[in-house]
């Protein structure tokens, strides 16, 4: 179980959410092309949820109105009970790319999110805590292109986590780290999520990753996207990438999407 911090506002850690009959379309050429398809479910607070499904089905359409960064065509996003309607600082979003700006420093750029609510004269110190909740605590001083690739993800976890987020949207975080980097980040977003009880939503195309990490993945199909599968994975952590489980379970999800004769 998640053990939710105390917070200056005496909420849960984590944000419940309730995802009710979300379909949603572009416009492509002039026509509309549906992307998600009556999509519903809801997520506990301190849930640390993944979602599977095809390239282009719509998975990152679905983090972006949950973050509130554009309304849904039909249904409703509801973030503990109250309707998603625009950005908060409690929902964040951490993307594949860093997007961290090269002319400042790594403690400027984790600053962005104080600075921008108007914070810092009160809370300039979260910069401080959030590099060392990352491990990049000696290097606030430094410039974007001295990082790694990994270290850079960092960076971008610190700014996210500068603002105590109850909601920690992640889509496809690391999805262009070297191998080993990404399995050691893994770890260190699963031991932050379990040391500070926000509710985590996971992008991933990495079935392996989503078995690691989540408490439960969530299976979509071909866009539109409709649910296909919601497991919940009945592992505690830590977890061992060599248990019998795990193979048997990625068996089971390559077949919903449909790659079971290339396993």
């Amino acid at each position: 179980m998640v053990n939710p911090a105390t917070t200056e506002t005496a909420l849960p850690a984590g944000m419940a959410l309730e995802i009710d009959g979300i379909r949603h379309a572009f416009t492509l050429e002039g026509r509309p092309l549906p992307v998600l398809d009556d999509v519903s479910f809801s997520v506990e607070p301190g849930e640390f949820v993944a979602l599977l499904g095809p390239s282009g089905c719509g998975k990152s359409t679905l983090l972006r109105l949950l973050a509130g960064l554009e309304p849904p065509d039909h249904g409703e996003a509801r973030a503990d009970g109250v309707a998603i309607t625009a950005p908060d600082p409690s929902r964040v979003v951490v993307f594949q790319d860093p997007t961290l700006f090269p002319w400042r420093t790594v403690r400027a750029n984790v600053a962005l999110g104080l600075e921008a609510q108007g914070l810092m004269k009160t809370r300039a110190y979260r910069i401080d805590e959030a590099l060392e909740r990352v491990g990049l605590g000696a290097f606030g001083n430094v410039y974007p292109h001295q990082l790694s690739g990994g270290m850079a993800q960092r960076a971008a976890l610190a700014r996210a986590l500068v603002n105590d987020p109850r909601l920690l949207i992640l889509d496809e975080p690391l999805g262009k780290l070297d191998s080993l980097t990404r399995m050691s980040m893994q770890s260190e977003i699963v031991d932050l999520w379990r040391r500070d009880g926000f509710t985590t939503l996971l992008v991933t195309h990495d079935v392996e990753e989503a078995l690691f990490m989540a408490t439960r993945v969530i299976v979509f199909s071909e866009r539109p996207a409709r649910i296909t599968a919601d497991i919940a994975i009945a592992r505690d952590y830590p977890r061992h990438r060599s248990d019998p489980y795990f193979a048997d379970l990625k068996r089971r999800v390559f077949g919903l999407l449909g790659m079971d004769a290339t396993w």
